[in-house]
Formats: C-alpha cells, sequence, structure tokens
C-alpha cells in the first residue's frame, strides 16, 4: 500500500504537566526523549503521510520540531489537563484537519509513553485496519496480561475481597490454575487506528466493533519504576534504539 493510496496522519499527544512522572514525555530513555521515539516510530512507518504533536507547550513543541514532526496547532490549555480525554484531543486535531480541508482516512494514535515500538508492526496494523475498514470502528494494540484477569479482586463495601467479575466473596475459585481460565489482554498503546468519519459522526473515539492487534509485551511509562524498568532493558533497547534511531 503506498501513501498514496490513504491519507494517514499520525497523531502523537503531548501535553506539559504530568504529576505522576515530571514532563514525563520529555524524560529520556537510552538518552532519547519519550516524545522523540514516537516520533521517529511514526516517521519510519512508510505509510504515514504525516507526523502530527498535539502539545500544549511550547519547549515541547521545539523539542517535535527539531525531530522531524509537524506542530501546527497548539492544543488548548482547557482540553491538556489531567481530566481531558482523547476524544477531546483528537476532535481538536480533526478542527484543524477541516480547515485545511482535508480530513485524514485513518489517524494513528501513538503514545509517548509506549517507546518500544517497531515501525513494521504499524505498518503491519494498518494494513489490518484498511483491509477490515468497513467492518470495524477502531483498532487498538494489546497485549496478554500475565495474570488473567479472571483472578482479579475489588475491596467490597466490607472491606473484604471480592472478584471482580461474580462481586462474591467465594473466592476459592479463583485459586485454580489460571490455564483453566480465558485469557484475557490489556491495551497497551502500542498504537491505535481510528477512523476520523466514525469519530465525527458518533462523536466516540473507538465505538463498539473494535479489532485486537496483538502485539509483543511492552512497557508503558506511568511512573519512575516503569522508566527503571525500561533502562534495565538493554537488549531490547538496543534492539528497537537500532530499528528507530539506527545502530
Amino acid at each position: 500500500m503506498l501513501k498514496d493510496d490513504i491519507y494517514i496522519v499520525s497523531i502523537i499527544p503531548a501535553r506539559a504537566g504530568s504529576k505522576g512522572v515530571i514532563n514525563k514525555n520529555l524524560r529520556k530513555l537510552n538518552g532519547i526523549e519519550l516524545l522523540n521515539w514516537s516520533i521517529k516510530a511514526s516517521l519510519k512507518t512508510p505509510q504515514v503521510n504525516r507526523t502530527i504533536v498535539s502539545t500544549d507547550s511550547q519547549e515541547y513543541a521545539e523539542i517535535a520540531l527539531k525531530n522531524g514532526a509537524e506542530v501546527p496547532f497548539t492544543r488548548p490549555k482547557n482540553i491538556s489537563q489531567d481530566n481531558s480525554t482523547d476524544l477531546e484531543m483528537i476532535l481538536h486535531s480533526l478542527e484543524f484537519f477541516k480547515s485545511e480541508g482535508k480530513i485524514p482516512d485513518l489517524i494513528l494514535h501513538l503514545r509517548p509513553t509506549s517507546p518500544l515500538r517497531n515501525p513494521k508492526k504499524i505498518s503491519e496494523s494498518i494494513g489490518v485496519a484498511v483491509a477490515n475498514k468497513n467492518r470495524i470502528t477502531a483498532l487498538r494494540s494489546i497485549q496478554e496480561m500475565s495474570e488473567t484477569a479472571y483472578k482479579s479482586f475489588e475491596i467490597g463495601e466490607n472491606g473484604r475481597l471480592i472478584s471482580v467479575f461474580t462481586h462474591s466473596g467465594d473466592l476459592d475459585n479463583s485459586n485454580v490454575n489460571r490455564q483453566a481460565f480465558p485469557k484475557t489482554y490489556v491495551a497497551n498503546g502500542y498504537v491505535d487506528i481510528l477512523f476520523p468519519e466514525f469519530i465525527l459522526s458518533s462523536q466516540r473515539i473507538h465505538g463498539n466493533s473494535v479489532m485486537p492487534f496483538l502485539t509483543e509485551n511492552i512497557i508503558e511509562v506511568d511512573s519512575e519504576f516503569d522508566l527503571q524498568q525500561l533502562e534495565s532493558m538493554e537488549e531490547s533497547l538496543h534492539t528497537y534504539s537500532n530499528y528507530l534511531f539506527g545502530a
């Protein structure tokens, strides 16, 4: 599939002001900002026509531009808060594309918090999304959970453990081998593929017919511990650095 066949844009969200990990998007992994890992993954995906960073920060914008991304608009502060949603960010981006007179056929949503990506895998996800575009409302990357969610608990109103799925306090069934339960998966931020036509008509970002795209297990950066784990993965860092930045 050539670039001219379909108009594909990557949107990389990078708001300032994260609290869990201060300046998270600019924290360095293997000496390179998390933001730049996502920019390079997009730039090295051959089907992608444009790589755009959505940010409310002039500092972030300058770093994005230096590393080859576009920053054609500034995200307003009122949709760059801790409780702001992905839908708000994407709708704001779509308003820009409307003003240009050309809305993308597909949007790749690439979060800086999932830095370890192979552009070949992103290309594969685009092929899957395009092949199924008339039957799905979005595509989301997932990875198998190391422990099935069927063995997960909540703390009930009485302060005792209850099963997430049955809401029962009888937990003996949770002790059987995990192989007795269905496999469960978690979205991992490797790549989400969105359909602007669906978003604009439904005001929803993923909808109710989402195609799963299974990837290798990766680490998302939500804490200092996550960064430390990534830094300790020397072999993986070397492999992904070669994919994105060369040897």
